[in-house]
């Protein structure tokens, strides 16, 4: 059996260098900050500071697979947080500071850990697409799925793993990847203790055979993974607990079940749709309402009732883009609809029309990003069509949503239009981050300058 040498010594360097880096990039912005003048008890505070809100959020633990998004919510977290604390600290001791110049030392930490934080990431992904820092694992169990699984880790180089063999009783013989029976694997894993460093296994085994890899794990201190074969199960967030000595594994709430996250958001909501309502619809409200008279008769806004949070109805506003008629509420727009006006051609495209739900935002209905409103009969329409519809409904709509950025906006043609649209709806509730709902505003305003070709 192949005897491999594992090349990933130095990988608990990587979070004590990254938290060493990050406290010299801290002291030296104090020290610039206040002319070289040092406080002993403000650095020891600072230290300590940093130190336990990174223990807090679980700021250095660095998971190979960890995305870029994943990194920069971490770091938004961290830095929030330390801001506000540092702050505070300046206010007990009477420290104070130029606004300019403590926004320009602020902002130059903020961006020099950022930055470090970037460095960081891209040099390790690189280090291990080159072949070093890995970790040598095997597999117990064969099937496609684990077979996947497999090709998965050989194409993602830049997670670090490398590949030693799979351990299977019915299909040792049939696969040359197939190195060996189970009981064969569990020799493989303990004559080269030194050389594997991850078990990963099938969920498929007795509870004999699943007990003997948790002894070898913890006799050998190697990590043990387990592969479910339930995968729409594991597609949702599980937290484990213990009533008393019995584990439960329960499904996670969204993100936005939590009421720290979800106070956030809805405090954003105020603040943003307030600067455009302020900003922007005081003045071109005025405008829009003349010429919407001008070339129809009608009333300016247009009001339609939608499903909301929780299926509860409400009221969207739009500015009105189409000539009063009685396929409103029951027939979706299509291209060159008739309907529309020729000022309401302009809005739709440009995407105007959808402002007056700002004050949806202002109002609660809404969300500024959000999975978008059906008319109530479509969604009874797309309801009896894609499975788990309704699940969308679990946070308010939004202005624009992942999906809509994603390309699946406007009419709704076929059944995969509506199927994609409501994937990427869930996938948006259960993976919610302020740092998406940025994320998800930055491309709509991008798709908005650049023109949508389904914004008809």
């Amino acid at each position: 059996m192949p005897k491999r040498t594992a090349k990933h010594r130095f990988s608990f360097l990587i979070s004590p260098l990254s938290y060493l880096t990050d406290l010299s990039i801290l002291l030296l912005v104090y020290r610039l900050m206040f002319h070289g003048n040092v406080d002993w008890l403000m650095m020891f505070l600072l230290v300590a500071g940093w130190s336990i809100i990174s223990v807090a959020v679980k700021y250095y633990e660095i998971p190979r697979t960890l995305t870029l998004n994943e990194l920069l919510a971490k770091y938004f977290n961290q830095i929030f947080i330390f801001n506000l604390y540092f702050l505070a600290l300046l206010a007990v001791f009477h420290i104070f500071y130029d606004n300019k110049d403590l926004l320009l030392y602020l902002g130059l930490f903020d961006l020099l850990v950022l930055l470090k934080n970037i460095f960081l990431f891209i040099a390790i992904k690189k280090y291990r697409e080159r072949g070093y820092n890995l970790r040598n694992y095997v597999i117990f169990g064969y099937n496609e799925e684990l077979a996947q699984f497999k090709q998965l880790l050989d194409r993602r180089k830049d997670f670090g793993y490398r590949f030693l063999g799979f351990f299977s009783d019915d299909n040792f013989g049939k696969y040359p990847e197939v190195i060996g029976t189970f009981d064969d694997g569990l020799k493989y894993v303990r004559d080269n203790a030194r050389d594997v460093n991850v078990i990963f296994s099938s969920l498929r085994y007795k509870d004999a055979q699943l007990n003997q890899l948790i002894d070898l794990s913890e006799d050998c201190f190697k990590q043990l993974k387990f592969l479910p074969d339930n995968k729409e199960l594991f597609k949702n967030k599980l937290n484990l607990e213990f009533f008393e000595y019995y584990p439960v594994l329960h499904v996670a709430k969204s993100p936005l079940d939590k009421p720290l996250n979800a106070f956030i958001k809805r405090v954003f909501d105020i603040v943003f749709s307030s600067c455009v309502i302020l900003c922007v619809l005081s003045w071109l409200t005025p405008i829009l309402a003349i010429a919407i008279k001008l070339e129809s008769k009608g009333p300016v806004f247009f009001k339609q009732l939608r499903n909301g949070e929780f299926y509860k109805p409400f009221y969207l506003y739009k500015f009105r883009s189409m000539r009063p008629n009685n396929l409103a509420d029951i027939k979706q727009v299509s291209k060159d609809d008739n309907r529309i006006t020729g000022l309401g051609k302009f809005l739709r495209k440009s995407s105007i029309d959808e402002l007056p739900q700002f004050f949806n935002v202002l109002k609660g209905d809404m969300s500024i990003v959000g999975p978008r409103p059906h008319m109530i009969k479509e969604n009874e329409r797309f309801q009896q069509r894609v499975g788990k519809f309704l699940p969308r409904h679990q946070v308010k709509p939004g202005i624009t949503g992942l999906a809509q950025v994603k390309g699946y906006r406007g009419e709704v043609k076929t059944d995969e239009d509506i199927i994609n649209r409501v994937k990427y709806d869930i996938h948006y509730i259960k993976n919610w981050s302020f740092l998406l709902d940025i994320k998800i505003i930055f491309q709509t305003v991008y798709n908005m300058i650049r023109g949508d070709k389904k914004a008809y």
